[in-house]
């Protein structure tokens, strides 16, 4: 890699970085605010999407490992933009839910709610953990250096998958008490 190249992906990386903490602060100031005097109906229905989002996004990850361990470089670069737009649309979706301030809150009397607070906590963190790294993979696996999108997505892969499938489980698990 020549210094104009080196120069370009420092360039990206820090964009990535910046980009990643700008979307972590906005999600951070959103879920400080006040309840809203009135929740939208559509807003009602976003943790089910954003749940359906995640629960997608997990299934397609399986099925674009399973296609790159085949070779199917085609078909798995197809459900890895799929993931990646599924997760635009996650975001969208969860950043306007926090814009409304609703909060729903586990019972602190129900027996499961340590192991909900486990999931949710690592969910939280390896979701903050993994943005950046998920953008790094997918630009190295944009450009076509293969050698060091394989790296990065040691990491970013499972963690993707885990927060995925804990999204869906959170939801199943905090659903009942939604309040709104």
């Amino acid at each position: 890699m020549n210094e104009q190249d080196r120069k370009k992906e420092k360039q990206i990386f820090s964009a990535i970085m910046v980009f990643s903490v700008v979307v972590l602060g906005v999600i951070v100031v959103l879920s400080r605010l006040p309840r809203a005097d009135y929740i939208p109906e559509f807003v009602k229905l976003l943790p089910g999407f954003n749940a359906t989002v995640n629960g997608t996004t997990a299934l397609l990850l399986l099925v674009s490992f399973w296609f790159i361990r085949r070779k199917n470089i085609a078909m798995h670069k197809k459900l890895n933009i799929a993931c990646f737009v599924l997760s635009g649309f996650f975001l969208v979706s969860y950043v306007t839910w926090h814009s409304f301030g609703v909060e729903t809150k586990f019972p602190s009397d129900h027996p499961l709610r340590t192991l909900y607070l486990v999931i949710l906590v690592s969910h939280i963190i390896l979701a903050a953990v993994v943005f950046p790294i998920v953008l790094m993979s997918f630009y190295l696996g944009l450009t076509n250096q293969v050698k060091r999108h394989r790296k990065v997505v040691r990491w970013s892969f499972p963690m993707w998958l885990y927060v995925a499938i804990t999204g869906v489980v959170v939801y199943f698990m905090i659903s009942p008490y939604y309040q709104f």
